[in-house]
């Protein structure tokens, strides 16, 4: 693909738990060619995908291209188990979710437990972005944010914009409620966005970007009938993890051929391309809360390897 001009993109990030260290990984491969045919002009994410959306994002405001890969891979790094005793919780905890569907296990509310996971994500994010002095750095030509949550009592969707991005709005958007307790903002209650756009798209047309790159976490696709309970479970959550992700996909879409029918006024509305780079790596679903260090750069190279693939056909050919 050649082009005349640098092409508009926004790019939205699925969330998916571990997973999204996936994420981490595609955006580093695209920072390293940002401005090569392309420039970034808005970044959306829900629950990991908002935090990978949120460090780029950051990273870019604060000094660069460099600087956002650097707050990304650096985050993920932080949040593997890399000691013995954190090492140990993540193994029982997957060891556990493998389990599930075999072994009887009480059911217990994260209001019953410490808020350990919570805390940690904060001390996590504070290491790498200070939320204080955001509001500073922000131009006229920077990049726009779009986080996604839910109001767990009006069951609203909710989008956190740029400066509305704050560390609670952060950890709204990575609420799992049967992990972590609900987030309180500005007198709404909010859980993971997963319930909602995962991840925000439609908002993302008001950067009149050229085209949407998606970076999707869940398989679209499985090659074989799952029949085991296991198998069955894995493919449902694929199946609701998604779901929100093909609502929005179909908002852009229906745009795009209301445009090609001129039915709405171009001025406002262009056709945007829809682009996907996805992850390939067959995971069972329970590896979503595994933490391990091998798993998380696995899945950084992937994401990586996934990107340059991309690029490559899009600006390369």
């Amino acid at each position: 693909m050649t082009t005349s001009h640098k092409r508009r993109i926004a790019v939205a990030c699925q969330g998916g738990g571990s997973h999204t260290a996936f994420t981490a990984g595609a955006l580093a491969a695209i920072l390293k060619r940002h401005g090569d045919g392309f420039d970034i002009v808005a970044l959306s994410g829900t629950s990991g995908g908002a935090i990978c959306a949120f460090l780029t994002w950051y990273g870019l405001l604060h000094g660069g291209e460099q600087d956002a890969e650097n707050r990304l891979i650096g985050f993920w790094n932080d949040n593997a188990a890399n000691d013995v005793w954190d090492s140990l919780v993540n193994d029982v905890m997957v060891w556990a979710a493998r389990w599930r569907h075999a072994m009887p296990f009480p059911e217990i509310s994260p209001y019953d437990l410490p808020t350990v996971g919570q805390d940690k994500l904060r001390t996590l994010l504070k290491r790498h972005a200070n939320f204080a002095e955001i509001g500073a750095h922000i131009a006229d030509d920077s990049p726009g944010l779009i986080v996604g949550a839910v109001d767990v009592l009006s069951g609203d969707f909710k989008s956190f914009h740029g400066t509305q991005v704050t560390m609670e709005a952060i950890l709204a958007s990575a609420a799992i409620p049967t992990l972590f307790r609900a987030v309180h903002v500005n007198g709404s209650v909010y859980w993971d966005g997963l319930f909602s756009q995962n991840p925000p798209i439609r908002d993302l047309t008001d950067f009149r970007p050229d085209e949407i790159w998606v970076i999707q976490i869940n398989p679209q696709r499985r090659r074989y009938e799952p029949k085991s309970v296991e198998d069955i479970s894995d493919r449902r959550n694929e199946l609701s993890g998604n779901l929100s992700l093909e609502q929005e996909v179909y908002f852009i879409e229906k745009i795009n051929e209301l445009v090609e029918q001129q039915l709405l006024k171009t001025d406002k509305y262009k056709h945007i391309s829809m682009e996907r780079i996805v992850m390939e790596t067959d995971l069972e679903y329970f590896s979503k809360i595994d933490r391990s260090p091998r798993l998380v750069k696995s899945l950084i190279d992937h994401g990586a390897e996934q990107a340059n693939r991309f690029l490559d056909r899009r600006f390369n050919t």
